[in-house]
């Protein structure tokens, strides 16, 4: 998400309920459910030569993430296309622009969760911002370390709505941050591979290109677009669950057959995480070693660390 900076950014015009106001005079209430409780839902988009790119999945995307925590808009999908429509024509935009479009529950009369507990209708903002896409980025790549945040289930929070509640993300990139990345590579509750914390997780492997089952991850408009863009051009993809030791190319699965087990998890204090593969039950007759782990030995480059075997017994 990187981006060039851009001066013009610094008068933008954001549209608040209809109204339209300099960005140094754009505010909401701090009784507004957004902020006090993180309760709504949001999308982001480009406008690139004129036309605002897949808008119709994202509107999609909108009101479907706002049925699920039962928020009604209270706006159709045409007034809310007008309004973003407005802006952007009182900003003179045409292209190399993002867009976010907020969506909360609306005013509390005080400080409350019960979301039936409101005084307004919902409250909408749409900001527009130059952000042209730094293009060193796709040549230097980024610094993609593990982390121990994982993305939850729906029995917590649904991960696929795009929710103003964003700590789950926040708290990976947090911990990426501190182990000197610059993006978090979060597993899901079952140990497979889900997404980073704020782009999807693509890799290309044995010649095809493979990303998540999408359980436990947002159900990203950019993630269907190069898979829909892969099946056109005739590239073969997996999409499912694989484990982290995939994803970092070892043969352990191999040689101590299938399913084994994974874990991440600090063993020598050295605020990286280590690497886990142990079995239960199911190694072949005979074969009594019990698995190994992959110290980090202080760095997140794994072609430095230290492989150990697990003694027998205490996984077995």
């Amino acid at each position: 998400h990187e981006y060039e900076e851009d001066p013009r950014n610094d008068n933008v015009l954001i549209s608040i309920n209809g109204d339209i106001f300099p960005r140094k005079q754009a505010k909401v209430s701090v009784f507004d459910a957004g902020f006090l409780l993180g309760d709504g839902v949001w999308e982001s988009f480009r406008l690139h030569r004129g036309a605002l790119v897949f808008i119709d999945d994202h509107l999609d995307r909108l009101f479907r993430g706002a049925k699920v925590i039962s928020l009604d808009p209270k706006r159709s999908r045409d007034e809310i296309i007008n309004e973003i429509e407005r802006v952007i024509e009182a900003n003179d935009m045409y292209d190399d622009v993002h867009i976010r479009l907020i969506l909360t529950r609306g005013l509390k009369p005080t400080p409350y969760q019960a979301p039936w507990v409101i005084s307004s209708p919902p409250t909408m903002v749409i900001i527009p911002e130059y952000k042209k896409a730094n293009q060193t980025r796709s040549v230097e790549g980024i610094d993609l370390v593990s982390v121990s945040v994982r993305r939850g289930g729906r029995e917590i929070q649904d991960p696929t709505i795009n929710s103003l509640s964003k700590h789950n993300c926040i708290a990976a990139c947090i911990q990426a941050a501190e182990r000197g990345g610059e993006e978090g590579l979060m597993l899901d509750p079952n140990g497979y591979v889900s997404t980073c914390n704020s782009t999807h997780f693509f890799m290309v492997k044995d010649e095809q290109v493979w990303t998540s089952s999408g359980n436990y991850c947002l159900d990203g408009i950019t993630r269907r677009k190069v898979l829909e863009i892969c099946k056109t051009n005739g590239i073969p993809t997996y999409v499912g669950n694989f484990s982290f030791e995939e994803y970092l190319g070892t043969s352990l699965q191999i040689n101590y057959g299938n399913p084994m087990s994974s874990l991440l998890v600090d063993l020598n204090n050295d605020s990286y995480d280590d690497l886990v593969f142990w079995n239960f039950d199911n190694r072949p007759e005979n074969f009594i070693e019990e698995g190994f782990a992959y110290l980090s030995n202080g760095t997140s480059d794994i072609s430095n660390w230290i492989q150990v075997e697990l003694p027998v017994g205490p996984f077995g």
